[in-house]
């Protein structure tokens, strides 16, 4: 795939930027189904957020192109081939993963309408609605805002420069890939979807992880390309559901119960590897210091957060004074990594516990250096759920830089969570 000639003429209709329903990342459908469960009534709000105030999206994006492929993405439907894959395919050793009542709703399921403004600069996106079709403009429309960043860059480009930076990008990709291949027993898996430079380049990304790392690569969050290259879909559960969860509570008590609630709905639908805790969205320590026993026999847990070494040794601990051997358990880093971080914590931990990467942003938009003004960066850009029934939300973290909500709330929360001091590092992506 020449996919410098394809961006030179991305006007295309060959080339939406997002192709499909499932051009997303599987834990959220995964959520969506659980939502739909247990919540499908519940109404939310979700928000677009640039934490990289430097970057003026208004500016650089034309607001008619930007509402082009939102009202695109809205006609989107499942067509009969991605049905079948999702009703028929086995994913974590099961069939059947998507039940037949979830399936028939989302196979009818258009995403709600969107409101779109311009502020100082940065665009408002915001996107209303019922939780389980609210939720799923949350990957499409960070998709759709970083690629139009870089199209703006490379509109500016002629068609021989465009090819010589794909061609740099591609050699820095590749002698990524070729020192990880040295790694005995890793386990890394494309989790780049939502701050992608592009589908196009995500999906050679994947191509170029399958042959370079046979089955030290394990899959991918991207459902479309996962169908497409037969991989592994991989993913789990994120943010949103304890946020939103606590947010629908009505007392202190209710709330520091909420991030369990979660996993109580999430373990009546999963088992295996599917079981696998997310403990910062409130801060670590105190997830683990308050979780009930029956947390400690799951697979694992994710790290998305704050000092990856300290919260793994968290983990481990905690593990250990249950009773649980941690070398049966799986720790999945998952928090702005590139190689030599990957390569580093895989020689900390990998005798200890199993590891695993799930590898985002740097290994589907590292353009660093490859443009003047580093103006192909990746920067910080979110979709979250902002409010839930009226009542908004919270997320602390292990990094204060990424808590959201307001400050009275973020009082609040760090009270009933007993969260204390915690140490800011900047936000890589």
């Amino acid at each position: 795939m020449d996919i410098a000639t394809r961006v030179h003429n991305h006007k295309w209709k060959i080339d939406p930027i997002v192709r499909s329903l499932i051009d997303t990342d599987f834990y959220k459908l995964l959520m969506c189904q659980s939502v739909f469960r247990n919540n499908r009534d519940t109404q939310v709000t979700f928000s677009l957020i640039n934490r990289s105030k430097h970057i003026r999206l208004a500016d650089l994006i034309d607001e008619g192109e930007l509402r082009e492929q939102l009202d695109h993405i809205r006609n989107l439907s499942l067509s009969r081939g991605e049905s079948t894959w999702m009703r028929g395919n086995t994913f974590y050793g099961k069939r059947q993963m998507f039940r037949p009542d979830f399936m028939d709703w989302l196979e009818g399921v258009r995403l709600p309408a969107y409101h779109l403004e311009k502020r100082d600069g940065q665009y408002e996106l915001t996107f209303e609605g019922s939780w389980p079709e609210v939720m799923l403009w949350e990957i499409p429309a960070l998709s759709v805002l970083m690629e139009l960043r870089g199209r703006a860059v490379l509109s500016k480009m002629r068609r021989f420069e465009i090819q010589v930076l794909y061609a740099q990008a591609m050699t820095k990709l590749w002698k990524k890939i070729e020192r990880l291949r040295k790694v005995d027993g890793l386990r890394v898996a494309d989790f780049g979807t939502r701050r992608r430079h592009s589908f196009l380049w995500q999906d050679w990304a994947v191509q170029a992880m399958i042959e370079g790392l046979g089955d030290k690569f394990v899959g991918t969050s991207n459902c479309l390309i996962a169908k497409r290259r037969e991989v592994e879909a991989i993913g789990t559960n994120a943010h949103e559901l304890p946020m939103i969860y606590s947010a629908l509570a009505k007392s202190d008590a209710d709330l520091q119960r909420a991030p369990y609630e979660v996993l109580a709905d999430w373990q009546e639908e999963h088992d295996g590897n599917l079981r696998i805790i997310l403990p910062d969205t409130y801060g670590t320590e105190g997830f683990l210091r308050n979780a009930p026993d029956w947390l400690a026999g799951w697979t694992g847990i994710r790290i998305d957060s704050g000092d990856p070494v300290g919260s793994a040794e968290m983990a481990i601990q905690w593990w250990k004074d249950r009773g649980e051997d941690p070398r049966d358990k799986l720790i999945i880093f998952s928090d702005g990594l590139d190689v030599d971080k990957m390569i580093e914590l895989h020689h900390q931990f990998s005798d200890r516990t199993k590891v695993s990467f799930g590898w985002g942003t740097l290994l589907t938009n590292d353009f660093r250096g490859l443009v003047g003004e580093d103006a192909l960066a990746p920067f910080s850009m979110v979709c979250k759920a902002v409010s839930a029934e009226g009542h908004p939300t919270v997320k602390l973290s292990d990094n204060p830089n990424k808590a959201m909500g307001p400050a009275d709330q973020v009082e609040r929360y760090k009270r009933v969570f007993e969260v204390g001091e915690q140490v800011a590092q900047a936000v890589i992506v």
